[in-house]
């Protein structure tokens, strides 16, 4: 049974009602791009009226930018035979749209253009756009916040990310002195001259003392008109800022500083940018905590280091008044090691630890007995066995204390030998820390060219020949001959 099928509308009813459900535009051209007609489900897309382009070439119509836009896609499809398809922005009446047009060949000679607003699309692309670049710009404050210890170097990555992200001409950052209740200039990009760079202001003046006060942000539309605050410098006005903005940086509930942005355009800022400009504050104020907890840090910690110092010191001294016939031994044999490793080329850190470990390498002798200690003679083999076992009470003694552990090697080992034969645990060659290695030749020539009780002082050339003689045996080597030419220098 055939179906009986409702009368269908002709072609151009249908085609209309289409146009009038959907907002697209159609344009039919003929081969030399001529507008023959058109279909607007919404007229207010239309660049012009119908009237003025009707018959004219689509690409007179338009303008420059778009039209050539227009005109290449043409000769590609005429070229290619294919659909093409082109984007392009049009500014209809005072509003600024985006659209996309698709050409298709039209048999025999035509072309169709369908034209869809894409505005919507575009705004969320642009959105995203924004969004992430965002995000990478909290990226790059964290990894600075994290790797640099460069308060002023930070601050001035923050305002680059800032002028970047927000697209205005200038900001700086003033940093809150709490003592003096001030803010101070600290770091600023973008400015022409050094007018702000001498500011110092009190809590409560000017704009930026306002907005540290108010703990609120200050905006100024109109800088020439109402910008009376920056009179103080008159360098400013060759500026020629015009918007205004005072953000204050706070972090822990305590305020740390104004960040001031300037722009020498007019702005019109919504509420994503203005969100974002606080939230790019927030991260300022985290970097100056950053840094100034680093800064606090390692002032506690180079106070503390120095606080060791002086106590081990005092041990060396209390060594020293023990034994008087080697006070003053402690001192240089400690001055002509650090001159030795950096003979050597051995970093700072390492000379700290060397440092340490040679004004504490006799320590282990307070546990040795006053009769063998202070004897004006040689030691009977008994008593050096007794003698021998002050780099074991070293080693006793300072393990308990961990910022000592980097230094025990030369009080533990100073007295191996490049050959085993030295003491406590008959180190051979490289197996013998390199600090003892390097104090054992220190020792022995300090040793030598001074007074004991059992022996006067040698001479420093019988001295020296000593240490040429003892180098692959008791001393390494190579560290005695860096010695030897160090002292020769």
């Amino acid at each position: 049974m055939d179906l009986l099928l409702p009368n269908l509308p002709d072609a151009a009813s249908q085609l209309r009602t289409i146009f009038q459900a959907f907002s697209d535009l159609l344009f039919i051209l003929d081969e030399d791009s001529r507008i023959l007609d058109y279909k607007a489900g919404d007229p207010g897309l239309l660049y012009v009226p119908p009237e003025a382009f009707l018959g004219r070439r689509i690409q007179d119509v338009l303008p420059l930018e778009v039209a050539e836009k227009i005109a290449a896609a043409i000769q590609r499809l005429k070229e290619g035979g294919e659909p093409v398809t082109v984007d392009y922005p049009l500014t209809i009446g005072d509003r600024r749209l985006w659209f996309e047009a698709r050409l298709v060949s039209l048999p025999p000679r035509h072309i169709i253009v369908l034209v869809r607003d894409i505005t919507a699309k575009k705004q969320i692309e642009e959105q995203a756009r924004r969004q992430l670049g965002h995000l990478a710009a909290l990226r790059s404050i964290d990894v600075a916040i994290a790797s640099s210890l460069d308060l002023k170097a930070l601050l001035t990555q923050v305002l680059a990310q800032v002028i970047s992200r927000l697209n205005i001409d200038a900001a700086d950052i003033l940093l809150l002195a709490p003592q003096q209740q001030t803010l101070e200039f600290a770091a600023g990009v973008g400015f022409r001259s050094n007018a702000l760079q001498h500011t110092s202001l009190r809590i409560g003046q000017g704009y930026a003392g306002q907005a540290v006060l108010q703990n609120q942000m200050i905006e100024i539309p109109d800088l020439p008109r109402g910008g009376a605050d920056f009179l103080r410098s008159p360098n400013f006005s060759r500026e020629g800022f015009m918007r205004y903005f005072a953000v204050p940086l706070v972090s822990k509930g305590g305020p740390r500083g104004v960040l001031e942005i300037f722009n020498r355009e007019p702005l019109d800022p919504d509420p994503e940018w203005l969100d974002f400009m606080q939230t790019l504050a927030g991260q300022a104020a985290v970097a100056i905590d950053n840094a100034r907890l680093f800064g606090e840090l390692q002032s506690t910690n180079a106070e503390l280091a120095g606080a060791y110092d002086i106590v081990i010191e005092g041990w060396a001294r209390a060594l020293d008044l023990r034994d008087r016939d080697t006070e003053g031994h402690t001192r240089r044999v400690t001055e002509l090691a650090l001159d030795l490793a950096r003979f050597l080329g051995l970093d700072e850190s390492s000379l700290v630890h060397i440092r340490r470990g040679a004004i504490l390498h006799d320590i282990g002798k307070v546990a040795i007995p006053d009769s063998i200690l202070l004897k004006p003679a040689p030691l009977t083999p008994a008593e050096w066995q007794v003698m021998r076992q002050h780099p074991g009470y070293a080693r006793e003694l300072l393990a308990p204390i961990p910022f000592l552990t980097p230094a025990i090697d030369i009080p533990h080992y100073h007295h191996e030998k490049w050959d085993g034969s030295g003491y406590p645990d008959g180190l051979a060659g490289a197996n013998i820390p390199l600090m003892a290695r390097l104090f054992a030749v220190v020792d022995v020539f300090d040793a030598l060219t001074s007074d004991r009780p059992y022996r006067p002082a040698w001479r420093r050339a019988d001295a020296l020949e000593y240490i040429r003689a003892g180098a692959g045996s008791h001393f390494d080597p190579e560290i005695a001959g860096q010695f030897l030419r160090m002292i020769a220098k």
